[in-house]
Formats: structure tokens, C-alpha cells, sequence
């Protein structure tokens, strides 16, 4: 966990807002199996009566401005992200589920939310997507063979987030 990144100072301040117990993740400390390095996730969050979640946290603007115009639900992540949450599951076990979060970043109050409970922290607004990961990777196209990062389409994307139980 970066508390100097405001997408993930934003979400452990919504944790924290809806008193979930978790634990940020030192970045700092990489950890190494087998002589592989896995990418770290960001926390470990215990919501209740749920499984605990490897959360890891992918800020995006909402919406996207591009040369092309506005984009929405902004949902790509690396190879590496879902290769190193599917590792960490390994280590932890079942009773962990990895989860990516989207926080949303939202640009423009006026535009349509991507959920009715948003956050406010520093002066600014946030909406939190989770997604289970392997729901995720069952659904990922690849976006950019270059950049070896994946997207899952806007409409399935929307589906996977809606079938995970509202942060609150």
C-alpha cells in the first residue's frame, strides 16, 4: 500500500470509514517464492461475513477523457496483476478471495455515478468497484500486447461488478 497514491489513500479511508478491520501491505517488503518474485497486493480486508480479501487497488479516472471523446468504466489491468493474485491465493488458501478494487476517481459530479455509495476524501470523490479476480480473468481480453495488459468488456464487466455484495 502507497499512501502517497490518493487512489489507495482513498479506499484504506472508506475501510476505515466503514469499520472493516484490514491490513495495508508494505510495499516495500516484496516477497520472493520459489526464486519468483509475485506482485504484492495492496490489503488484506476482512469484511464481515464475507471471505477475507487479497484487495489489490487499480485507480481510474470516471470518466476517462480521451482525444476520442469520454470513457467509461475504465477496467484494465496487467497480466502480472492477476498472475500475482492468483499466487497469493495459493499461499493464503481458500478462506481469502483476491479482489481487484477499481477506484473510481470520479471528474465530473453531473455524470452518472458507476455506484450510488460515493466517498469523499480530500475535498475529492471516489466510487469502489470490487471484482473478484478470477471472475475477472475467466472474462479478460487482451488490450495491449505491448504494455502485456488485459480489459474485460464494459457490459460483462458491469454484470461481474453488480454480483458482489455493496461496500457499506
Amino acid at each position: 500500500m502507497r499512501r502517497h497514491i490518493h487512489y489507495e489513500a482513498a479506499f484504506e479511508d472508506y475501510l476505515r470509514s466503514l469499520g472493516w478491520p484490514y491490513l495495508p501491505v508494505d510495499e516495500h517488503r516484496k516477497a520472493i517464492f520459489s526464486g519468483a518474485r509475485i506482485k504484492s497486493f495492496d490489503f488484506l480486508v476482512y469484511p464481515p461475513g464475507r471471505r477475507a480479501w487479497l484487495a489489490d487497488v487499480k485507480g481510474r479516472k470516471f470518466p476517462y477523457d480521451t482525444q476520442g471523446g469520454r470513457r467509461y468504466w475504465e477496467n484494465w489491468v496487467t497480466r502480472q496483476d492477476l498472475e500475482g493474485l492468483q499466487r497469493w491465493e495459493e499461499v493464503f488458501g481458500e478462506q481469502f478471495q483476491p479482489m481487484i478494487v477499481f477506484a473510481y476517481w470520479l471528474m465530473d459530479p453531473s455524470e452518472h455515478h458507476p455506484v450510488s455509495n460515493v466517498h469523499l476524501f480530500r475535498n475529492e470523490s471516489y466510487a469502489f468497484v470490487p471484482v473478484p479476480a478470477a471472475d475477472y480473468a475467466a472474462h479478460a481480453r487482451t488490450r495491449s500486447p505491448k504494455w502485456d495488459t488485459v480489459t474485460v468488456p464494459t457490459r460483462t464487466f458491469r454484470s461481474l461488478a453488480s454480483r458482489v455484495q455493496p461496500l457499506s
